[in-house]
């Protein structure tokens, strides 16, 4: 009987976590992207005027 390849089996475990982790990682940067990237902008310009009005 051939023995357990368990480095094969333990990269096979691994491949499938990080694919699992990156299709997660994606589909939260797409559900989400372009509101937070846009909310973010828009606080940037916003705060930079108000100090400049200021003095």
């Amino acid at each position: 009987m051939a023995t357990p390849n368990y480095s094969y089996e333990k990269r096979q475990r691994e491949l499938a976590k990080k694919k699992k982790k990156e299709e997660k990682a994606k589909k939260k940067t797409s559900d989400h992207g372009p509101g937070d990237s846009q909310g973010n902008d828009g606080g940037a310009s916003q705060e930079a005027p108000k100090p400049a009005d200021a003095s």
